[in-house]
Parts: structure tokens; C-alpha cells; sequence
């Protein structure tokens, strides 16, 4: 059985101390590909020195939503030449809408689109951050598919949304990635949303250290928690863990083009 765990932060610090005994983890449960996702541009060059200890680690760059104090006139370009510098570069993101706090939702919305324009402009994915802004995230997409004529590729991640929004997005072609959330008892809505999705738009993650899945809520997620996302998706829809992984997984390699990979030991090799 294989695993990809489609969005992960391993450069936070709390994964100082023992990255390699993570990784022997998310390796003993068949994570084979991980994509790591990027808060801000500045994180590049440490993202990428992780990919270069992890040959199974690939990586997007992208400015999220609750960091527009960071943006400048220069960033869409810097991150335009870091998404071209590195073919282990499979998405722009983590990008989006957060209005959940947030105040700056006009400056939001205009980051994001510049970034929705960039990454169609480069055939690449976008990982999407959504929260209560569901139906302004919509609107935009529609908005820059009709401005560049072009459908934009990706995947709500971490999706916490209810079915009637769940459906927006699948209408507009995208992905739904589920993360621990879909474990807790009382995320009816995330349940109903995760029977909703068909088999072909299916992701799983973790968004590790965040959002640890039951049995391990409160403490510090890893990507071999996403055994137990998976677990869970497997029961709502009343199918086996087997299918539920092979499913993901095939899709997850459509979605970021990543290679298949071939073990040789503990080596990971692109064939």
C-alpha cells in the first residue's frame, strides 16, 4: 500500500529534534511522496534543503493568505523564478482567501489572484487555503478562468467545508484534500463533504504539525498520521483502505505530475 501525503510543514521547528525517526514512521505506514507546502517565499531555500535530504519530498512556493504584510511588487516574480528554478517545484501556494480573522479581505483577494494568474500561466497546480471565504474563493476562480481563458488547477486543501460549497469547487474541476479534521466526532460537515467527493478528486494530507487526527488530537501531527485520514475516509465511504490509497495516491501523481517512484533500499529513484 502506498500513501502521499499532500501537504505537510516539516521546516517548523518542532520537527527539529526528530526528523529522521519521522520519517521512519511515515516509510513504516507507506508514505511514499510528500508535498510540502509554503507559507512564504523566504521558506524556499530550507524547503528545498529538506527535498534534498527527502528525495520523496516535493514542494510548492506561494504566499498564504494570513502573510500579506510580507507582500511586495517584487514577490510575484520572486516567486515566478523559484517555481521555474527547481523541477521538484509541482505547485504555487499555499495561496488563498482567510477571512476569519483577517481584515485586509480586498488586499487578499488581489494577492491571490496574482498568484492564480502566475500559476495557470505555468501549467502548475495551486494549493488552496480557504476558510470562511468559501463563496469569494469561488467567484475568483470563475474570475480568472474567464479573464485568461483557462481553467486553474488544484486542490482546496485541508477542506473544512459543507457540501453545497464543496460542490462550487468540484464544479470548477478542482481537487478536495481532507485532513485530520475528518476524524473528529463532530465534523458532520466535513464527513458529509468527504462522502460527497467523487473517487477521482479525492486528496488526503496532513498538514502536519497542525490538525493531528484522532487518536492523536492535541499533539503534534506527522505525515504518518495521514494513515489514519485515510483510515477514516475508507469507513465513510464504505470502501477499503486499500482502494481508498491506491485512489488517492493515483491521483495526488495526476494532480502535482509527480514520478512514480521505484525503492532501491531506502532510496527513492524516479523511473
Amino acid at each position: 500500500m502506498q500513501l502521499i501525503d499532500t501537504h505537510i510543514h516539516l521546516n517548523f521547528s518542532t520537527f527539529e529534534a526528530d526528523l529522521e525517526s519521522v520519517r521512519s514512521r511515515w516509510q513504516e505506514v507507506g508514505v511514499v511522496q510528500l508535498v510540502h507546502s509554503c507559507v512564504h517565499p523566504g521558506e524556499f531555500t530550507e524547503i528545498r534543503t529538506l527535498a534534498d535530504r527527502f528525495p520523496e519530498l516535493f514542494f510548492a512556493v506561494g504566499l498564504h493568505p494570513l502573510d500579506t504584510e510580507r507582500w511586495t511588487p517584487a514577490m510575484l516574480q520572486e516567486i515566478q523564478d523559484f517555481a521555474q528554478s527547481d523541477p521538484r517545484v509541482v505547485a504555487i501556494g499555499e495561496l488563498g482567501l482567510d477571512f476569519y480573522k483577517a481584515q485586509d479581505q480586498a488586499l487578499q483577494q488581489d494577492i491571490c489572484a496574482q498568484q492564480l494568474r502566475l500559476a495557470v500561466a505555468l501549467d502548475k497546480p495551486v494549493i488552496i487555503h480557504c476558510r470562511d471565504a468559501a463563496a469569494p474563493m469561488a467567484q475568483l476562480l470563475t474570475q480568472i478562468q474567464d479573464e485568461v481563458g483557462l481553467p486553474v488547477r488544484g486542490v482546496m486543501h485541508c477542506w473544512s467545508g459543507s457540501p453545497e460549497e464543496t460542490q462550487w469547487f468540484l464544479d470548477r474541476g478542482l481537487y478536495i484534500s481532507f485532513s485530520g479534521i475528518v476524524t473528529f466526532k463532530n465534523a458532520k460537515q466535513v464527513k458529509a463533504s468527504a462522502q460527497l467527493v467523487p473517487d477521482d478528486r479525492l486528496l488526503i494530507e496532513t498538514d502536519c504539525p497542525f490538525l493531528a487526527p484522532m487518536p492523536y488530537r492535541g499533539k503534534r501531527n506527522e505525515p504518518s498520521y495521514v494513515y489514519h485520514v485515510a483510515t477514516t475516509l475508507a469507513q465513510l465511504r464504505n470502501t477499503t483502505l486499500d482502494a481508498i490509497a491506491h485512489q488517492t495516491t493515483t491521483n495526488a501523481r495526476q494532480l502535482f505530475k509527480l514520478p512514480i517512484p521505484a525503492l532501491k533500499g531506502d532510496e527513492f529513484l524516479s523511473v
